[in-house]
């Protein structure tokens, strides 16, 4: 039966729907502990010390951060295998171009595509700058989690990159949200003024929130 639901369209589009509400979900932690940087150095790399530590003593340290980062690469990669998969069918349904654009069509439903890789490359210079600190600039300093953000961020570099993927991230999230819910049934004549809604403000809430922290390093809030 998985394999049934897994070959249809529908079953990769719930899929897309269901991994994207989980890598949504994590969004949203992940912006507010983020914003935890503007309360100063010893709060925010005390907050970096707590995700290691979470559901100690039952959890050994990092378990639970672990499990985190396992569920969220498998959201991740459903969510691309089934992105990719669906592409290809419509392709496949319609080799040529048509002729005339969709009137409706939105600017991130263009770029939805477009979106996912870029944040697909997005997520693989984050982790290498702020996790391994593999490509990160000034010396990457291993549970300074403050003056690592705020090497990255004297970078124009750096500051170009963020930008960019946040910006594709807001519009992905707006397009995203409205999918996953027409997807999963939630949507109806009655319903969609208010899921459109909800998605314009979940989208601006997280480019504004991820976009405040290079802001806060180049205008020097941060420092």
């Amino acid at each position: 039966m998985a394999r049934t639901v897994w070959d249809s369209s529908v079953g990769k589009k719930t899929v897309m729907a269901v991994s994207g509400l989980i890598m949504l979900l994590y969004l949203v932690v992940h912006m507010i502990g983020n914003l935890k940087i503007f309360f100063g150095p010893g709060e925010f790399n005390h907050y970096a010390h707590w995700l290691r530590t979470v559901g100690e003593p039952f959890m050994h340290e990092e378990w639970t951060l672990w499990l985190v980062r396992v569920v969220l690469v498998v959201a991740v990669v459903a969510h691309a295998t089934s992105a990719y998969q669906l592409s290809r069918r419509d392709i496949k349904a319609r080799p040529g171009r048509y002729v005339h654009r969709k009137a409706r069509t939105t600017y991130a439903t263009r770029t939805m595509r477009w979106g996912g890789i870029i944040l697909g490359l997005f997520i693989v210079w984050h982790l290498l700058d702020l996790t391994t600190g593999t490509v990160h600039s000034g010396g990457f300093q291993p549970g300074h989690p403050y003056q690592n953000v705020v090497d990255t961020f004297s970078t124009w570099y750096g500051n170009v990159i963020y930008i960019v993927a946040m910006l594709a991230l807001g519009l992905h999230v707006r397009h995203g949200f409205w999918s996953a819910a027409q997807t999963l049934g939630v949507g109806s004549r009655t319903r969609d003024r208010a899921l459109k809604a909800t998605a314009n403000v979940l989208a601006l809430l997280l480019t504004a929130g991820f976009l405040a922290v290079p802001v806060g390093v180049m205008t020097k809030v941060v420092s």
